[in-house]
């Protein structure tokens, strides 16, 4: 991998690990203001070596062990930290059950995004689709039918990879809707939980809306250390999203627009690695920037004229 690829992909990760945090920066903006001022310094601080090395670094060493068993829990971390060619040749041969979940689980959290989830509108297909909601089971299951009908042809473990990454949907989904709640019961009543109760629970929250930048990752690269960097940064920009005030971040409404159409696109690489049709490395990180920087070009747009 050359320095521009490689200058890519890590700013593809950072770039795709914020814009898909921004409902994360908001909660803990929210959740913020209603703790004392040391509280909230220990999490800023603190919080970020959870956030960084907890979660961004633990998650994709687990998903790299259990793509390749055979290599063992130490092995996997070693290997992948030091460019070990056999055991990177073992990742790749093993990656595209991981790729065909991690596009499946994308492509259902697009799908969500344009027919249930409120937004401000930035193209006019998306209220079309918002209007037909109801349609959402139906369509995913139609994918997921026409992805495991496919990939039975190829291998039983990527159909079963679908399968997981249907799965992995469907759970990290409620995590976020019980979050919702909770967030909604911490709002009414700021003395109901004490700040160590909202510290566990932000990191919670900060667990969940890591799984998406890290399965994101593997559409952008293989690489564990490149995207231990990308991630660790994303992670580090989520944190100034979150001093840098909910209001001001809300002001750019069509980011989440971005993050969701990159998610799509994200997806469907991730679905054509995984079935074995190559795609270039710079795909990834160059269509994240186009998407992003569209939607917030829109958002610029609709603050200069409402001024």
């Amino acid at each position: 991998m050359d320095l521009t690829t490689v200058f890519l992909t890590i700013t593809g990760l950072v770039l795709f690990e914020a814009i898909t945090s921004i409902d994360n920066a908001i909660i803990n903006a929210e959740v913020l203001a209603t703790m004392q001022q040391r509280a909230r310094r220990w999490f800023l601080s603190w919080g970020i070596l959870i956030a960084v090395f907890g979660v961004r670094g633990l998650l994709p060493w687990l998903i790299v062990w259990v793509m390749t068993p055979h290599l063992g829990p130490w092995e996997a971390l070693t290997a992948s930290l030091t460019g070990d060619p056999a055991a990177l040749k073992a990742i790749q041969d093993s990656s595209p059950g991981l790729l065909i979940g991690g596009g499946i689980f994308f492509i259902f959290l697009f799908f969500h995004w344009i027919f249930l989830e409120p937004k401000a509108f930035g193209l006019p297909i998306e209220l079309s689709f918002a209007r037909q909601g109801a349609w959402f089971y139906a369509v995913v299951s139609i994918i997921l039918t026409a992805v495991v009908w496919f990939a039975l042809g190829k291998s039983p473990i990527l159909a079963f990879g679908a399968v997981v990454g249907s799965t992995a949907f469907f759970i990290t989904h409620g995590v976020k809707r019980y979050a919702a709640e909770e967030q909604s019961r911490l709002m009414a009543d700021r003395s109901a939980t004490s700040d160590l109760g909202k510290i566990l629970y932000l990191e919670v929250i900060d667990l969940t809306f890591s799984i998406d930048g890290i399965v994101g990752a593997f559409a952008f690269t293989l690489s564990v250390p490149l995207i231990l960097i990308g991630n660790g940064i994303g992670a580090a920009v989520v944190r100034q999203l979150t001093v840098f005030g909910v209001e001001r971040i809300r002001r750019y409404v069509f980011l989440k627009n971005g993050a969701m159409y990159s998610v799509l696109v994200l997806g469907c690489v991730m679905l054509a690695h995984g079935m074995g049709l190559h795609l270039p490395e710079w795909l990834s990180p160059v269509a994240t920037f186009v998407i992003v920087g569209y939607f917030l070009l829109l958002s610029w747009i609709r603050i200069m004229k409402s001024r």
